[in-house]
């Protein structure tokens, strides 16, 4: 088995205008997800808005120092993810496809093998 980190990326000012329609099509979706990804999903979790991001970064001297907000300057932030643990990457492209989010214009969902420090 391989592990995937599954990143859902959005505008987050369209997410904040979504209709309850909308909202409830994308729930309806990640219910489908898990259902069908049952105990292939190691972790999960919603991320709360840019605004509450803070990034550590080397600061002068070589010290950490943090800065409030996302490092990058982008139209689309990661939004939520799961990590799955399935045979092989299509079955992860497959299971990420039943998200809504990799359907709406405003959204993406990127699937990306992570590396297996477990051994050596």
């Amino acid at each position: 088995m391989t592990e995937y980190m599954i990143l859902i990326q959005g505008d987050p000012k369209r997410w904040n205008a979504m209709t309850d329609a909308e909202r409830a099509e994308i729930d309806a979706a990640h219910g489908e997800f898990r259902r069908q990804a049952g105990d292939a999903i190691r972790a999960a979790g919603e991320l709360q808005g840019p605004g509450a991001a803070v990034t550590v970064r080397r600061g002068e001297g070589g010290e950490p120092i943090t800065v409030d907000g996302p490092f990058t300057e982008a139209k689309e932030v990661v939004g939520g993810f799961y990590v799955l643990d399935v045979p092989e990457r299509e079955a992860a492209i497959a299971l990420a496809s039943l998200l809504a989010e990799a359907r709406h214009d405003h959204s993406g969902v990127q699937v990306q093998p992570l590396v297996d420090h477990s051994a050596g």
